[in-house]
C-alpha cells in the first residue's frame, strides 16, 4: 500500500524542512515555495493533501486556493499560517480549505491534524 501524498508549500525554508521532519516517515512529500508552484504540483503530482501557506510571493495561498478548488483532482486543503488573526484563515475555510492550523505549531499537532484529515474521505 502506497503511502498518501502531501504538497507542502511555504515559501520559508526553515517551515518546509520542519514539516518535512514530522511527516516524513509516513508521507510521500513534494514541496512547493510559492502558490504557482503549488498549483502546478497538484495538476502534477495528484497530492492527497496539500499544507498552504497564505502569506507567499508571487501567488499566496488564498488566491492559490481559488485555482486548486477550480481543478478536477481537488485535494484537500489544510492551511499553515503566520497570522494570529484567525480571520483570514477563517476566509481561507469559507473558499474551501478544511482546517488551518497557527505557526509556530507543534508537531504532534500537525500529525494529528493530517491523519484525521486523511482518515476523512
Amino acid at each position: 500500500m502506497s503511502k498518501p501524498k502531501i504538497l507542502i508549500c511555504d515559501d520559508s525554508e526553515g517551515v518546509r524542512e520542519s514539516l518535512k521532519l514530522v511527516l516524513e516517515d509516513e508521507y510521500q512529500l513534494i514541496f512547493a515555495c510559492d502558490g504557482m508552484e503549488a498549483i502546478e504540483a497538484v495538476k502534477n503530482q495528484r497530492p492527497d493533501l496539500v499544507l498552504l501557506d497564505i502569506k507567499m510571493p508571487k501567488l499566496n495561498g488564498i488566491e492559490a486556493l481559488k485555482e486548486i478548488q477550480q481543478l478536477d483532482n481537488k485535494p484537500k486543503v489544510l492551511f499553515i499560517t503566520g497570522y494570529q488573526y484567525t480571520d483570514v484563515a477563517k476566509d481561507a475555510i469559507q473558499l474551501g480549505a478544511i482546517d488551518y492550523i497557527i505557526k509556530p505549531f507543534e508537531s504532534c499537532e500537525v500529525k494529528e491534524t493530517v491523519k484525521k484529515l486523511l482518515k476523512k474521505k
